[in-house]
């Protein structure tokens, strides 16, 4: 019987690092979990500890990252993704988008596995194109708030792009854009989790600005195919995946009242700044390169999720902030 191959999944009680721990498992993979906790939670992987081939690291890749034995592939999800955990804690941010690559391609490179970085459509910053291209170079501004993270993602591209080429080092870059589903945080900040917690504890729902940018959502188990097929590919440029049916988040917020059945309120709050106005994935690539597009429609990933965030505890819905810890 060949044995196990074996694969580091950073970020692993993340929201996206719990479904790939997940997926991997069920592909008989031997999954190596790596989370410093201060976005992730355990929880989301504690169906996962009783068996054989999955183990856990709480450790932070920004330090020296050591993995015992043979190693096959990395996938690179460990980092804040929302504005709430970015703005609280940015060093950590940067670090983890500089130091913890670097660190992970290192260590790819001496284990010879093959890395796959999450990146995403925050490096098209507020787009002057749409649908985004991975051909644009985007709108980026590097010292606004939103600079910490989208500067970080630009960084983590070009230093593996550096390794791949310089090194011959095997690699691959995921762009992926608005993703949700179980397991997302209630109150990690982004529309989705945030238009659900307030329509459960009777809250009116609270748009940016009067609502008219746009955004896509992909559902998680799509998302997840199609970072599956990247992985296997023989694509190491960086390629979209996202769901490019997009929306207005007044219309979102819209379909969020009529799928929770409350009578609550649209109201507008003072845009952020540099938050971008439209966010569109042009999946061309996905569908000619992987034969990748997303299965699943809104409305009935939207009934899982809020079916998932409704079975949570009162306590944790009622919940509105978030703590950090090690904020070096």
């Amino acid at each position: 019987m060949a044995e196990r191959k074996r694969i580091l999944i950073t970020g692993a009680a993340g929201f996206l690092g719990s479904h790939l721990c997940d997926r991997f498992i069920a592909e008989d993979y031997h999954v190596i979990g790596m989370d410093n906790l201060i976005t992730g939670d355990l929880r989301n992987i504690a169906h996962l500890f009783k068996l054989e081939n999955f183990e856990f690291y709480n450790h932070d890749v920004s330090k020296f990252v050591y993995v015992p034995g043979d190693l096959h592939y990395i996938l690179h999800f460990a980092s804040p993704a929302s504005p709430i955990d970015y703005l609280k804690i940015p060093i950590q941010t940067l670090k983890v988008g500089s130091l913890g690559t670097h660190n992970l391609l290192g260590l790819a490179r001496s284990k010879n596995a093959r890395m796959l970085i999450a990146s995403t459509s925050e490096v098209y910053g507020d787009p002057s194109v749409n649908p985004q291209p991975e051909e644009y170079w985007g709108n980026v501004n590097p010292v606004g708030p939103r600079g910490v993270y989208d500067e970080a993602k630009r960084f983590q591209e070009a230093i593996t792009m550096a390794y791949h080429t310089f090194h011959g080092l095997e690699t691959r870059i995921v762009r992926i854009f608005n993703t949700y589903g179980p397991r997302m945080r209630l109150n990690d900040g982004r529309v989705l989790p945030a238009f659900i917690g307030q329509a459960l504890r009777g809250e009116s729902l609270t748009m940016f600005g009067d609502g008219s940018q746009t955004r896509s959502f992909c559902y998680v188990d799509d998302l997840v195919e199609g970072i599956y097929r990247l992985l296997f590919s023989d694509y190491s440029q960086p390629m979209n995946i996202g769901n490019p049916d997009e929306i207005t988040i007044r219309q979102f917020g819209e379909e969020i009242i009529k799928l929770t059945g409350t009578d609550q309120k649209l109201i507008s709050l003072p845009l952020p700044t540099d938050d971008p106005k439209q966010r569109r994935p042009d999946i061309t690539k996905a569908k000619s390169i992987l034969g990748w597009e997303p299965k699943v429609s809104r409305s009935e990933g939207l009934k899982i999720t809020y079916d998932y965030f409704k079975s949570l505890p009162e306590k944790e819905i009622q919940h509105k902030d978030f703590k950090y810890f090690n904020k070096n």
